[in-house]
């Protein structure tokens, strides 16, 4: 005998949406994707301005391969390679100070400081870091570096009031993938009886590297632009110097600046070139630190 309850139960169907929760969905639904386009606006128009003005410089053959030693401001020619060298050199120069010393904060502030006074000092110090003007920075560093300790202008400058600016967006960046790393794995592991440190290096650290790599290179994408420090710190040399403690040297914000001062036609096809080449290098970053993202940290099966 077939009772009610052998019947097999019909999943209630929801038919009757009001007309105001229809209008506010494709009022939301509108305002997302005019958002959306707003945003892309500028940022097609930016692309497409620098794409069109520098992609003659790019392309030519002495551009990857040639400085700009010999060459007067109004001759045709000349390269970025004294300026592309230098833009790398102070970049990996201020990440190679700023990654241990910002990933080590980061973990102690999410592993050790368990709310401690030292934390939350550390955190405020971060957070005022993190809103300090390039300028500021490489004032600062002109004034500790070079007026009271008395070491002349150089590279090496530059590449610490770039580690000033890259700091706080690392720390931040390590702390963030670090708290979403699940407790569960933390707890298993001491229930294994592994050590904090040991935990901490082989169960946390691998789980959050794709978003600490991420965040590594957004960071040194975010310095390597900046042209506060090296128009305080450093002049702005036309050839390679690999000397980062001595002497002028290139870079791209620099060559941007100089060649913004030059009236010819073939200045504005180098400073054109140098913004492009400059997009190019921190579209690089983001697309290494996404393939390096992929295919490290943990894997799931």
């Amino acid at each position: 005998m077939i009772t009610a309850l052998d019947q097999p139960v019909k999943p209630q169907v929801f038919t009757a949406v009001s007309g105001r929760r229809k209008t506010i969905n494709v009022l939301a639904t509108f305002l997302v994707y005019a958002s959306f386009v707003v945003a892309m606006v500028p940022l097609v128009w930016v692309l497409y301005t620098v794409i069109s003005r520098g992609f003659s410089a790019l392309v030519s053959e002495t551009w990857f391969t040639r400085s700009m030693r010999g060459i007067l401001p109004f001759d045709e020619g000349g390269g970025a390679y004294h300026a592309v060298v230098g833009t790398l050199m102070q970049g990996a120069v201020a990440a190679a100070f700023a990654i241990p010393v910002g990933l080590m904060v980061s973990i102690y502030l999410v592993e050790y400081s368990n709310g401690s006074r030292l934390g939350k000092i550390t955190t405020f110090m971060v957070d005022i870091l993190s809103g300090v003007p390039s300028i500021v920075a490489a004032l600062f560093i002109y004034a500790l570096w070079i007026t009271t300790l008395g070491f002349s202008k150089s590279s090496f400058a530059v590449a610490l009031a770039l580690l000033l600016l890259m700091l706080p967006v690392v720390i931040r960046s390590g702390e963030e993938m670090l708290r979403i790393v699940p407790m569960d794995l933390r707890e298993a592991s001491y229930a294994l009886g592994v050590p904090k440190w040991k935990t901490i290096v082989r169960i946390v650290i691998p789980t959050a590297l794709p978003g600490i790599i991420t965040g590594l290179m957004l960071a040194i994408a975010r310095v390597i632009g900046e042209a506060a420090p090296l128009l305080i710190l450093v002049g702005y040399a036309t050839y390679i110097n690999y000397n980062m403690v001595d002497g002028e040297m290139g870079s791209l914000p620099g060559m941007i600046i100089t060649e913004l001062n030059n009236p010819s036609a073939a200045g504005r096809e180098r400073l054109w070139g140098a913004a492009l080449t400059l997009v190019l290098i921190i579209a690089l970053l983001n697309v290494f630190a996404t393939l390096i993202s992929r295919y490290t940290g943990s894997k799931t099966k």
